[in-house]
């Protein structure tokens, strides 16, 4: 299918840690991580996306939602080629005890099991875990460091 997918993700933020899910493609032996959210369907505002994903996927309330900016994703996962527009958004959870949780435990719509966890915008990087899209880390600690001015 060569067409571009337009998908929303949410930033969920735990002092240094942010939620992500972790995946892992068979064909490159790669362990990866993901900020959370999905496709964007027809007449769906992006915030509403996420707010759907997130109920969908975890059965969690999400409370505001900001958007931070878009990254254009092309990248291969299991062998097949894929295009993305990623509009990228901060959020908070509504159940506070959510951030305490070491994992957060979901089901994909095809079944398949999602892991949420928490991890530290330390752990990626160069020769470190891989956070994608590629350029979420660089928007990350560039709104990180304008938000400490």
């Amino acid at each position: 299918m060569n067409q571009i997918r337009p998908i929303a993700l949410c930033v969920f933020r735990n002092k240094d840690r942010i939620l992500v899910f972790e995946g892992y493609d068979a064909v490159k032996g790669e362990t990866f991580y993901r900020s959370l959210g999905g496709g964007i369907e027809f007449g769906e505002k992006a915030e509403d996306t996420v707010r759907r994903e997130l109920m969908e996927e975890l059965n969690v309330e999400v409370g505001e939602v900001r958007y931070l900016g878009t990254l254009e994703n092309i990248f291969t996962f299991n062998g097949n080629s894929y295009h993305e527009l990623v509009m990228i958004h901060d959020g908070a959870l509504v159940d506070s005890r959510l951030y305490a949780q070491a994992v957060i435990v979901g089901k994909e719509a095809n079944g398949d099991v999602i892991r949420a966890t928490w991890k530290s915008l330390d752990e990626f990087g160069e020769g470190k875990s891989i956070l994608y899209p590629t350029g979420l880390l660089e928007l990350l600690v560039g709104k990180q460091e304008k938000l400490d001015l």
